[in-house]
């Protein structure tokens, strides 16, 4: 008998058995892996980001990281909540990084005498153009847009994204409400 084999039982899902196989090293089971999970990290990414070019370079991270990773992965939760949370950490991971290099930037515009938020042609745009629900996520602060994310669009349980995020069902829920009353405003203006 293989080792795979005794990892299998009647009841056992495949994606069980792909995890422990590819966690072993094992190319196929990992792209199995990959392919059965891809278009929701895909899907959580651009939420997130609200940048298509942007979601696949991160979904791209999320797995080279999920393979670098997948021998820590403990069996304690399921693998899609263990990958779910991995792509919200490469993900806020970016924003910290991008954050930092925009800061940097905008330093040396103003040190150059540059209008950092001036558009193309030296033009704002107002702030009320444009305006649709993507783009107020995109206003939401962090915790109220990734709870707003995995609740609302991605249709994660409040249980499930307080283990995600490793915080109390109830701030969940107020997180929630309050990403809906700020999104209600911007939406109504």
């Amino acid at each position: 008998m293989t080792a795979v084999a005794t990892l299998e039982t009647p009841n056992s899902n495949p994606s069980d058995t792909d995890v422990a196989q590819a966690a072993a090293g094992d190319r196929a089971a990992f792209e199995r892996l990959y392919r059965r999970h891809v278009d929701r990290v895909f899907s959580l990414c651009a939420r997130m980001v609200a940048d298509r070019a942007r979601a696949e370079e991160l979904t791209q991270d999320v797995f080279v990281r999920a393979w670098e990773k997948l021998h820590l992965f403990r069996g304690e939760s399921s693998f899609s909540t263990w990958l779910h949370r991995l792509a919200v950490n490469v993900v806020l991971n970016d924003r910290k990084t991008d954050s930092r290099r925009r800061a940097r930037f905008e330093e040396e515009d103003e040190e150059q005498g540059m209008d950092a938020h001036a558009g193309v042609v030296g033009m704002t745009l107002p702030p009320g153009d444009l305006l649709d629900l993507e783009a107020a996520m995109t206003r939401l602060p962090p915790g109220a847009r990734r709870v707003f994310t995995l609740h609302d669009v991605e249709g994660y349980k409040h249980e499930e994204i307080a283990d995600m995020l490793g915080v109390t069902t109830g701030a969940t829920k107020a997180q929630l409400h309050r990403a809906r009353l700020l999104l209600r405003e911007a939406l109504n203006r």
